[in-house]
């Protein structure tokens, strides 16, 4: 009989295949399923057939006692479920042990953004060092197209084409869309590009000798060009996506175009920008409108 850790494995094999999840997606399911496994074990249950709702209630409650917060066990639960799915498929199984199975609701944060002038003042870095023109055509293209940490790093200068001022960028699941490259970024990038031996299927963007830039390393450089310009919000290659899908959606209102954009399969992700937008409103408000206007001291 094969046992559910033999499953599991298969199961994240088969994710692997077929829906090619980002290395993170891929680790986060695994840790989860590690944790489901753990606590079968403990109970002395050895079959998924034996799970039920009961059940399931009870190992998400056992993760929330442990700590776990509630937008961990609401992904535990999406995992869970993914595997299940799986399993029903396979005819493995004949029922959803997670069906009617809730987690405790999570507030969800609004992203934090930089404000125009600091995001001009970063990505406008001067270019002079040895990775200065690298460094600007990486802060302008985070800016301007909105990219991923991983989408930028995995660019190759054949997915440019500058002078279409288009990027195709290869986002979750593997999927393939092609977005706008600003004129600022354009320029930069041709600078970059006259500065290095721009093969088609070389990196647009390098670390130590010919090879790809790493995650870390640009999110060191970010922190340390940032504080160069003066800017003492804690900086991160994600909030420039946040802060272009913002100031873009803040502009123009078109929340479907900032929704391909991103990526975002699904539109209420992209929804969030608008409670950023409305907080702006709602600050302009207050602080103009005669009759929100709060009196003066005297």
């Amino acid at each position: 009989m094969t046992t559910p850790a033999l499953r599991v494995e298969a199961w994240l094999q088969q994710l692997r295949v077929e829906r090619a999840p980002s290395a993170h997606t891929l680790s986060a399911y695994r840790r989860d399923s590690a944790k489901l496994l753990a606590w079968m074990h403990a109970q002395q249950i050895n079959r998924f057939a034996d799970l039920t709702p009961d059940r399931m209630r009870a190992f998400v409650a056992s993760q929330h006692r442990g700590g776990l917060s509630p937008s961990s066990l609401q992904r535990l639960l999406s995992s869970c479920r993914s595997l299940f799915r799986q399993l029903i498929r396979e005819a493995l199984l004949d029922h959803d042990p997670s069906a009617g199975v809730r987690g405790p609701k999570t507030r969800r944060k609004l992203p934090q953004v930089l404000d125009t002038d600091a995001a001009t003042r970063l990505v406008e870095t001067p270019i002079e060092g040895p990775h200065g023109l690298r460094d600007r055509a990486m802060l302008e293209l985070f800016y301007s197209s909105g990219l991923r940490l991983a989408e930028l790093v995995g660019l190759n200068w054949r997915d440019l084409e500058l002078e279409n001022g288009l990027v195709r960028v290869r986002g979750k699941g593997n999927k393939t869309r092609i977005v706008p490259v600003g004129r600022f970024a354009i320029a930069a990038l041709r600078d970059l590009a006259a500065s290095l031996d721009a093969d088609p299927a070389s990196p647009v963007f390098r670390g130590r000798g010919q090879a790809r830039i790493s995650p870390r390393t640009i999110q060191a450089r970010m922190q340390k060009l940032a504080l160069e310009r003066g800017i003492a919000q804690r900086i991160h290659p994600h909030l420039l996506r946040h802060s272009c899908a913002s100031h873009l959606l803040e502009s123009s209102g078109e929340l479907r175009a900032v929704q391909e954009l991103l990526g975002h399969a699904d539109i209420a992700t992209t929804q969030i920008y608008t409670h950023l937008d409305f907080q702006h409103l709602a600050k302009v408000y207050d602080a103009a409108h005669p009759r929100a206007r709060r009196k003066q001291e005297s």
